[in-house]
């Protein structure tokens, strides 16, 4: 049995399956709360499911791109859990995980994540005879030039702002097709695309894992130390000393 766990974005979940096949999963929408609601969630999964920790015999985790402090939470949690169990880890693209989906209409795949300063992320996934592919690494881009770069009938998925599905067809027209998908839950893509990494003999490492950060979170610059305290009277004796000089 495998542990999938998602917290990228607002909608946070976690899945338990056999062989990449989601069997129960339980998902929450969030304000940033990854850290304090994820473990008590995964502790509710597991009761309703009647599954003790020990198991599981993998953990496959969404490393992003996607929020900074939920991408911390849930890459934490797995790096915990695969490190303490000995058991395999295993990180997937959140991008790869929208995308995989729609897989089966053949189209060229592009997921799309709202990336602030009025950039995206995205990447480009396509399967073709049963093979799974990716054709562009996640990055950021615009959607002006993301636009621009699109020549062939593209479909389009993710959690997709209003205002970028509009810049889209705008720009597109019928060249794009917009997955109107009303669930977000990433749960079932994200246990199958685990569990064929596992077979292909791929793991990652818990000690170097990482989230997919595509821009450097930001870090508070600190704040300059204040001078040090000096008396009157020693300052009235380096007025005195430097006089003198």
């Amino acid at each position: 049995m495998e542990l999938a766990i998602d917290t990228s974005s607002g909608t946070a979940s976690v899945a338990l399956s056999h062989r990449g096949e989601a069997l129960v999963s339980l998902g929450w929408r969030t304000a940033q709360n990854h850290t304090t609601e994820l473990l008590p969630n995964l502790i509710c999964l597991l009761q309703q499911a009647k599954v003790e920790l020990r198991s599981i015999e993998a953990i496959i985790v969404a490393r992003g791109p996607g929020s900074f402090n939920g991408l911390r939470a849930g890459v934490s949690v797995a790096k915990g859990f695969a490190y303490t169990l000995s058991i395999p880890l295993l990180g997937v693209s959140t991008l790869e995980v929208e995308a995989y989906p729609f897989g089966f209409t053949g189209f060229p795949l592009r997921p799309v994540h709202k990336a602030g300063r009025e950039e995206i992320a995205t990447a480009l996934y396509r399967q073709r005879d049963d093979e799974w592919q990716c054709l562009e690494e996640a990055n950021l881009t615009t959607v002006r030039a993301l636009c621009h770069r699109t020549r062939q009938k593209t479909l389009f998925c993710g959690e997709l702002p209003a205002d970028i599905v509009s810049d889209i067809e705008q720009n597109l027209g019928k060249q794009a097709i917009i997955s109107r998908s009303d669930s977000p839950f990433r749960g079932s893509a994200l246990a199958m695309l685990g569990w064929q990494k596992l077979c292909r003999g791929e793991r990652d490492d818990p000690v170097t894992l990482q989230p997919l950060y595509l821009r450097s979170p930001h870090i508070t610059k600190p704040r300059a130390k204040p001078p040090p305290f000096v008396t009157p009277s020693e300052a009235r004796e380096t007025r005195k000393w430097k006089s003198q000089d």
